[in-house]
């Protein structure tokens, strides 16, 4: 053998290994489109491997991408209004994570706040991923998958979340101010859950299983908005998703534009994209439907010629 085929070698074995291993690279694209500053929060299971960060700022047309390890899962969401006051603590007034600092460090989002929820690599090596609004909401949110060379999308890998601007159209009993008095602009609509606090909106007690928590007139008003958002505890069926792990990287993005939903092959009605609270359930797109669709119409045709 040759030096340089001695050289080869090892680099031939390693590509092996990596390609056998099912080692990728996974990454975070998490974008600000709107017109303010974003403070992205991150939070990681327990158990989970951690991401780099847990807290960081996003000025407008910002992106910043994170590498994602195998097997994580938690939660991503996006700060409002945030400041430092004259102590130095930092706080938000919408997805607050209490920390104190930039950073969340282990802790979560204060409702109301829309949530990105992930848990890659789960059961049958699939990722699941959903945006909920059952702890409220606080900003449009888009999660689009982006796929690997080679990898298999599957047929409900596809895009998610709320494009519309709920805030304003939040019903008045849901509805955060922008200032302390009750005045301003909306800034953020909680959930009838934090709202009334009781076990029929919140899925608790005697309502504390899908058998009896249903959706409720509040829950109906975000679903109905951005359809495949969760809009209640038991809201599975429309709204959780799955692309085949390891190879498929996922694009969050703040403030999307219903143009850019559009050029990524969604319906923009079926994350948000029409008027609030009048759009109807729409459930993902599933392959098997169309291939059905498909075979009827070759049928017919054959039948013709």
């Amino acid at each position: 053998m040759s030096s340089g085929q001695a050289h080869r070698a090892p680099i031939a074995l390693l590509i092996l290994i990596v390609s056998v291993s099912g080692v990728s690279s996974r990454t975070f694209t998490i974008t600000n489109h709107c017109g303010h500053t974003v403070w992205p929060g991150i939070l990681s299971s327990s158990g989970s491997p951690a991401l780099e960060t847990t807290g960081f700022a996003l000025e407008p047309g910002q992106s910043r991408s994170l590498p994602a390890p195998h097997g994580w899962s938690g939660r991503l969401w996006g700060r409002t209004h945030c400041a430092a006051d004259a102590a130095g603590k930092f706080s938000c007034a919408t997805g607050n994570c209490g920390s104190g600092h930039l950073e969340c460090a282990g802790h979560g989002a204060k409702p109301p706040a829309t949530l990105a929820e992930f848990t890659f690599d789960g059961h049958g090596g699939l990722d699941f991923y959903d945006v909920s609004l059952v702890d409220g909401y606080n900003l449009p949110m888009l999660v689009e998958p982006r796929h690997g060379h080679g990898a298999a999308a599957g047929p409900n890998c596809v895009v998610t979340g709320c494009v519309m601007d709920l805030n304003a159209a939040c019903p008045a009993e849901l509805r955060v101010a922008g200032s302390s008095d009750g005045g301003g602009s909306a800034v953020a609509c909680r959930s009838a859950c934090e709202a009334f606090g009781s076990a029929e909106h919140c899925c608790h007690g005697e309502h504390g299983n899908p058998n009896t928590c249903w959706p409720t007139a509040y829950s109906q008003f975000y679903k109905k908005s951005c359809p495949r958002a969760y809009s209640y505890a038991y809201d599975d069926a429309t709204s959780t998703f799955t692309c085949a792990g390891g190879g498929t990287s996922y694009a969050i993005t703040f403030c999307p534009s219903t143009t850019s939903v559009k050029s990524v092959g969604t319906d923009a009605v079926s994350v948000g994209g029409g008027r609030a609270g009048s759009s109807s359930w729409h459930v993902a797109p599933r392959l098997g439907s169309c291939l059905v669709l498909v075979g009827v119409v070759i049928a017919a045709l054959a039948r013709l010629f």
